[in-house]
């Protein structure tokens, strides 16, 4: 007897060491050569390969996640450095440091106006290698730096020198080229507001390399949080500085001695108690709290009532003075994002409406609003404090943004394999499942959404699984965006159904990418098999409402019924509506007539006069004329079975594409 030929089962056990060793990708491509060089058989060959590929994806994923999380420990560092030190020297230096190993790039600095020469210089260098570099000096509005400092707005170029967007000089670009930098990212240091409503610029950190580069949104987001500690840094150290000298000045009035003293006492106590505030905040984020610890502690300190809407108006925290929950509806949104939006501009809390509210910022974009539910005014110190909580909120949505989009990217990949071929191994399938957190054997909804912005809706589609309660996970596919959601329960009567909840998610979704998303849902249903048969309805249901024009909009396939069944795999409906109702529907376009809604209610009424002329209001004779009419255009065997059938299907897609005003 032959041996029998060689497993591919050692060579997948090889695999999943490699993986758990951390090994370079070169050591897990090699598996699939040596099954090859072995004489593992083609269909087990096939399947190292395929585990090669999903190894490699996996080994990437944990890579990013690993350097994610590096790099928000840093930015903790840098919060825990700056509630630690009182020196603004070493803070700045610790923010200038920390920014250059956040973006892994060669350098790092940041420069300070001197408002006594009229220039800018360098206040900070970390990574300079150039003295030239390091002693520049900068007329206002010179340079990359001058453009982030006139428009208040974060800037990046790939290559400064052949960069023609900002005013290029003599002595910058002499210094720039003595470093060897090339590609620069700027974001400015905001503090209050200026006349003309926008937020005062104080400076502006920089991030560079010595090579070409592009800088990720998200790598502008971080390089603007710790901007915003170093803007808080410098307004505190100015804000002593005040201090000192406002009780030099005053030591010598003898006569006024006891009252300045008083007020430099309650002013020192409010800076106190503000940096106090500060290092609690700061120290909730280091031991790990999150949205709603924060929220309680501003709560408390101010005295006041507080919640944190999404950009959607929904609420993530609600909380009393007491700490106590509270309850909160979803508040408007475009009242919402008008008001965030001033505060953004401004860069300060702004009141309205009997409440306190200050923008949550990533850089440019808005995470959610702290609105604090105070009709009273806010001295100095409680804003900041106010203001400075925001600043916190940010990081911690931050981080638990960046922690669900690795999550979920690795359990997108388990949903894309459970649509692309269920068949195969179901229970593997599941298996994976129960590993990443997610139980197919429990009832889920399945949505299928398309926009014309498909970078936008898988974005949006995150937001807003992670910002509410929804449990859920999403994933690219076949050009639309898939949503596996959670029923809770045994999915009977556990949560919204699967029409209610395709429309909540076109409204939603719609508003987080502003255009039109249109949402097509079906189940509950479980196990692999199950969802992957529910994802062919959806997607068939999906063709439908886009074959009937209803962009936008949300359905389930029970809505649509029999027609969905039909629609979903039409190429020309219009074409069939017109070939079939169109000497009706130019007679009534000519003529102002109701042949179309004749028709419709004859067959609607089962073919009975009376009721007809019930429905449309008219006398029987009216009926009988209209069809005679209709005989005339459609022809004698517009009432046999077969043709009638035709007219009936032809009306109903009339109907249901919304081209009949009835």
């Amino acid at each position: 007897m032959s041996a029998p030929p060689p497993s591919a089962a050692p060579h997948l056990r090889r695999l999943l060491d490699l993986l758990a060793e951390d090994a370079p990708a070169e050591a897990l491509g090699a598996v699939a050569a040596r099954a090859r060089t072995a004489g593992v058989p083609a269909d087990g060959l096939a399947e190292v390969e395929a585990a090669t590929a999903t190894a490699l994806r996996i080994r990437g994923a944990l890579r990013q996640h690993r350097r994610r999380e590096l790099q928000l420990t840093a930015l903790f560092d840098t919060a825990g450095d700056l509630a630690a030190s009182r020196d603004l020297d070493d803070v700045l230096k610790a923010i200038v440091r920390r920014a250059r190993m956040l973006l892994g790039t060669d350098t790092a600095y940041l420069t300070l106006p001197d408002e006594e020469a009229g220039d800018t210089y360098m206040r900070v260098t970390d990574g300079s290698v150039s003295v030239l570099f390091q002693r520049l000096r900068l007329e206002l509005g010179d340079g990359l730096g001058g453009l982030v400092a006139q428009t208040a707005s974060p800037y990046a170029t790939p290559d400064y020198r052949t960069d023609d967007r900002f005013r290029h000089t003599r002595n910058i670009n002499a210094g720039v080229l003595d470093e060897g930098l090339v590609a620069i990212l700027g974001v400015p240091l905001l503090l209050g507001s200026s006349r003309g409503g926008t937020g005062k610029v104080i400076g502006v950190l920089f991030a560079a390399d010595r090579a070409p580069r592009v800088f990720s949104p998200d790598e502008v987001a971080l390089l603007c949080s710790l901007a915003a500690h170093a803007a808080i840094a410098i307004d505190t150290a100015r804000a002593l500085a005040d201090t000192r000298s406002a009780l030099a000045e005053l030591a010598g009035a003898n006569a006024e001695l006891a009252e300045a003293n008083a007020a430099v006492r309650a002013h020192s106590a409010a800076m106190q108690r503000a940096e106090e505030a500060h290092d609690r905040l700061t120290d909730l984020v280091l031991r790990g709290g999150d949205v709603k610890d924060v929220a309680a502690a501003v709560a408390g300190l101010l005295d006041s009532p507080l919640t944190i809407h999404d950009p959607g108006g929904r609420p993530l925290a609600a909380v009393r003075p007491d700490g106590a929950g509270l309850a909160a509806d979803s508040m408007d949104a475009g009242w919402l994002v008008e008001t965030a939006e001033e505060s953004r501009t401004g860069a300060r809390a702004v009141h309205r409406d009997g409440r306190w509210i200050c923008a949550v910022l990533a850089g440019q974009e808005l995470l959610a609003g702290l609105v604090l539910h105070r009709r009273g005014r806010l001295d100095d110190s409680d804003r900041r404090l106010f203001e400075r909580a925001a600043v916190v909120t940010g990081l911690l949505l931050l981080l638990r943004r960046t922690v669900a989009e690795t999550e979920n990217r690795i359990r997108g990949e388990l949903i894309t394999d459970l649509l692309t071929d269920a068949e195969r191994d179901p229970a593997g399938l599941a298996e994976r499942g129960r590993r990443l957190g997610i139980d197919l054997d429990r009832p889920h909804l399945l949505l299928v959404a398309e926009a014309g912005a498909r970078e936008k809706l898988c974005a949006a589609a995150l937001r807003y699984l992670f910002g509410g309660d929804i449990h859920g996970v999403s994933a690219e596919h076949a050009g639309a965006v898939v949503l596996l959601i959670d029923c809770g329960g045994d999915g009977a009567d556990s949560g919204p159904g699967a029409g209610e909840a395709a429309r909540a998610a076109a409204a939603q979704l719609g508003q987080l990418v502003q255009a039109p998303v249109t949402v097509a849902a079906t189940g509950p249903a479980r196990g692999a098999r199950g969802l992957a048969t529910a994802y062919a309805e959806a997607a068939r249901c999906l063709r439908a409402m886009r074959v009937l024009g209803r962009t936008g909009e949300g359905a389930c396939v029970d809505e649509l019924g029999f027609l969905g069944v039909v629609l979903g795999n039409a190429q020309d409906v219009d074409g069939f509506v017109t070939a079939t109702l169109g000497p009706l529907l130019r007679y009534d376009a000519r003529r102002g007539t109701q042949l179309v809604r004749t028709l419709s209610a004859y067959f609607g009424s089962g073919g009975s006069l009376i009721r007809a002329k019930d429905e449309l209001h008219v006398h029987v004779n009216t009926v009988v004329q209209r069809l005679d009419r209709i005989q005339v255009l459609l022809g004698r065997d517009w009432n046999e079975p077969d043709r009638a059938l035709e007219l009936q299907l032809a009306l109903r897609l009339h109907l249901l594409s919304g081209a009949d005003g009835a």
